[in-house]
C-alpha cells in the first residue's frame, strides 16, 4: 500500500530533509491550506494563499516566525477561538524565543526597526559594497581555484559572504579578521580586543556583545564611516534608538542575510554543475544570470518558511481559521504551485515569471537584505565564470550524473546543501 505523505511528521520525519517536494505536493493536492495532525499546524502551501497571509498583519502576528510549534505560545490559547488574542500576545511575547529578533515583531515596533534597517541598507551603501565585492571575491577565489577543486561553501561561499556583510556593516579593518574566524569556526568569545569576557558566547551575544561596542564608541567619537551613521540613525518619529535595537538591527542583518545567500549560492554552483547545459549557456550570455538566480530561488527557497499566529477568526483560501491558530507559510511549497508556475518541478533559467517567488517573503516581513543578496551572488558567479571554462560536481563525493547525494540541513526552517564539491578548469 502507497503511503499516504500528507500523514508523514513534516517536523520530525528525517525522510523529508534531503526531498520536501513530495510532501509539499502531496499536501498541496489535498488542500492548499491545511492541518497536519502531528502538532496541529495549518500548513499553506498554495502562493496565493501564502500572499494572502503574508500581507495580513492585521490578522497574523509574526511573534511566533521562527519558532513555530516548538515551544509555541507561552499560555494555552483554548476557549478564545472566537475572540481576538492581541493583547494576550502583547502580554506574553516577551516569552517566546527570539522575541526580540525583527522577523518576530509586529508594527508598530516592526516598522520603526525596519525603518532603521532601511538606513542602513540604501542603493548608495549597496552601490559602494558592490563595487568592493569584485575584489573580495577575487581575493578568495585566488586561493579557492588554486587546487583545480574545492568545497565550495567553506571554501568560497561562506567567507565571501561573511567578508560582504563586514564591508556593508562597516567593521574596522583591523578586528575583521578576529572576527570573520570566530564567525566562521563557530568559537564565539567576548568583544574584539578583550581577553577578560566570557569565551562561552552563542554566535548572536557575540556579535552583541562586539556591535554594542562599536555603537556606544560611535556615539562617543562621530566619525566618518558605516558604523557612525548606523549609531546615529533615528526612528521615524526622530527619536534615538536605544543601543540594543541598533545592535540587533546589525546582527540580524550579519547572521540571517549571509545564511540566505551561502544557501543561494551552493543552489546555483549545484544547478550549473548538474546542468550544463545551462551552465554553458550562462557562460554564452551573461544577461540571463538575473533570471537565473531567480530560478534558484524559486526551485530551493533557503528559507523552508516562516510561522505566523492568528489574532482573530479569519479565512485563508477556503479555510476558515480560528483565532490562536499556528500557521506555516511553506515558501519552499508555495513557490511550486502549479497554479502559479507552469511545470514548477522544472528548472527554467528563462522562466518569465520566475521572480514571482516567495523566497523572500512578502509583505511588510519581506526580506529587506534581498539586493544585497542578489548581487552577492550575482558578483561570485560572475567571476567564477569569468576564472573558469567548466566547473562539474565532484563524482568522488557526490556520485555519478543520475545518481548525485546530496546532504541539506537538517531543520524545517532552512533549505540548503551542507556541502558541495566542485571540481573546474581555470582559464
Amino acid at each position: 500500500m502507497t503511503e499516504d505523505l500528507t500523514t508523514v511528521d513534516f517536523f520530525r520525519d528525517e525522510r523529508l530533509v534531503d526531498d520536501p517536494y513530495r510532501f509539499y505536493e502531496a499536501l498541496r493536492s489535498k488542500c492548499p491550506v491545511s492541518r497536519e495532525n502531528h502538532y496541529g499546524v495549518t500548513m499553506v502551501t498554495g502562493w496565493q494563499e501564502a500572499v494572502d497571509v503574508y500581507n495580513d498583519a492585521d490578522s497574523f502576528s509574526s511573534c511566533i516566525s521562527v519558532t513555530g510549534p516548538f515551544p509555541g505560545f507561552p499560555v494555552s490559547l483554548e476557549g478564545m477561538e472566537d475572540g481576538d488574542i492581541t493583547e494576550l500576545i502583547e502580554k506574553h511575547r516577551d516569552e517566546i524565543p527570539f522575541s526580540d529578533q525583527l522577523p518576530t515583531l509586529d508594527p508598530p515596533t516592526h516598522t520603526n526597526h525596519r525603518a532603521l534597517l532601511m538606513r542602513l541598507i540604501t542603493p548608495k551603501r549597496l552601490k559602494e559594497n558592490e563595487d568592493a565585492m569584485w575584489q573580495l571575491a577575487d581575493e578568495i577565489l585566488d586561493d579557492f581555484l588554486a587546487p583545480g577543486e574545492g568545497e565550495f561553501i567553506s571554501g568560497f561561499a561562506g567567507p565571501f559572504t561573511l567578508r560582504v556583510i563586514a564591508d556593508l556593516l562597516g567593521v574596522p579593518d583591523e578586528d575583521r579578521a578576529e572576527l570573520l574566524e570566530r564567525l566562521a569556526k563557530g568559537t564565539h568569545g567576548g568583544g574584539l580586543g578583550n581577553a577578560d569576557k566570557a569565551l562561552t558566547k552563542t554566535p548572536l551575544e557575540y556579535l552583541y556583545d562586539v556591535f554594542a561596542e562599536y555603537v556606544e564608541d560611535r556615539r562617543r567619537e562621530p566619525r566618518d564611516d558605516v558604523l557612525t551613521g548606523l549609531a546615529t540613525a533615528t526612528f521615524p518619529d526622530g527619536t534615538m534608538p536605544e543601543v540594543a535595537d541598533v545592535v540587533r538591527v546589525a546582527t540580524n542583518v550579519f547572521s540571517a542575510g549571509q545564511e540566505t545567500t551561502v544557501r543561494l549560492l551552493s543552489t546555483a554552483l549545484k544547478v550549473m554543475g548538474d546542468h550544463p547545459d545551462i551552465q554553458q549557456r550562462l557562460r554564452a550570455d551573461r544577461s540571463l544570470l538575473p533570471n537565473f538566480i531567480e530560478e534558484c530561488l524559486r526551485i530551493e527557497s533557503p528559507v523552508k518558511g516562516d510561522f505566523r499566529l492568528s489574532r482573530v477568526p479569519t479565512t485563508v483560501g477556503e479555510e476558515a481559521l480560528a483565532a490562536g491558530c499556528t500557521l506555516m507559510v511553506v515558501n519552499g511549497a508555495a513557490n511550486r504551485d502549479p497554479r502559479r508556475f507552469e511545470d514548477p518541478d522544472t528548472f527554467d533559467p528563462e522562466r518569465k515569471n520566475a521572480r514571482q517567488h516567495l523566497a523572500f517573503g512578502r509583505g511588510i516581513h519581506s526580506c529587506p537584505g534581498a539586493p544585497l543578496a542578489r548581487a552577492e551572488t550575482r558578483v561570485g558567479l560572475e567571476r567564477l565564470l569569468d576564472r573558469t571554462t567548466d566547473i562539474r560536481i565532484s563524482e568522488r563525493e557526490h556520485g555519478a550524473p543520475g545518481a548525485r547525494t546530496y546532504q541539506y540541513i537538517p531543520t524545517y526552517i532552512l533549505r540548503g546543501l551542507t556541502q558541495l564539491h566542485i571540481e573546474f578548469d581555470l582559464k
